[in-house]
């Protein structure tokens, strides 16, 4: 299958681009190793208004750098010290929109997937969780910014899917964004069981309005 071009990372709708993701297929090369899986989760965050965002409020680190770049390369950052998470950054330079891959089905080099995260069978936790697939892939902090057109770390084109085959569900592990936890901003395959097992925030209820008040 062909790479993602250029342009499909330059979209404008991060939300878009998540969906867009589910059903293709992440590649990595490295050490002339190929390992692949098809995407069957993702969870978009939508830069500085958005407070779930590592560059919420215009925040800008050594960290945070690579997501005000051009979109189409790897972001790729270090969570509780343990689990190296990889993000997709997508539209045009200063907007540093970017997209969580959360969930693979293994494809491709799954005795090699097996060798690193030390498993000695296939299940969905050699893939299924953003720091799980990122272990299986080889995928570390020492890719972010890489190319995503280039050769080490990559997204292969595949078959849209339909609506009916989408998920959309709130984003795990960001309750301290306040309102902006509740985006349903997260995306996965229907009845895929690669999907991650954890859970969004259930969105708050409405108040009531009590009686004889305005």
């Amino acid at each position: 299958m062909a790479k993602m071009n250029r342009e499909f990372y330059l979209q404008d709708d991060v939300v878009a681009v998540a969906k867009a993701l589910l059903g293709k297929m992440l590649v990595t090369e490295i050490g002339g190793v190929r390992t692949a899986g098809r995407i069957v989760e993702t969870e978009a965050y939508a830069g500085v208004t958005d407070r779930a965002s590592h560059a919420w409020n215009n925040r800008r680190t050594n960290r945070t750098e690579v997501m005000f770049g051009e979109g189409g390369v790897a972001y790729v950052y270090l969570c509780y010290g343990i689990h190296h998470l990889f993000n997709v950054v997508t539209h045009g330079k200063d907007t540093p929109h970017a997209v969580l891959v959360r969930g693979l089905e293994p494809v491709e080099g799954i005795d090699i997937m097996l060798a690193r995260t030390g498993k000695t069978k296939v299940d969905y936790t050699l893939t299924a969780g953003p720091g799980s697939l990122s272990k299986a892939m080889g995928i570390t902090t020492s890719l972010t910014g890489q190319d995503l057109l280039g050769n080490v770390v990559w997204i292969e084109d595949a078959p849209s899917l339909r609506p009916a085959e989408i998920v959309a569900g709130t984003r795990v592990g960001v309750a301290y964004a306040k309102e902006d936890a509740y985006r349903p901003y997260r995306f996965s395959v229907k009845g895929s069981p690669w999907v991650s097992r954890g859970k969004g925030l259930a969105p708050p209820e409405p108040v009531k309005k009590q009686k004889g008040r305005p």
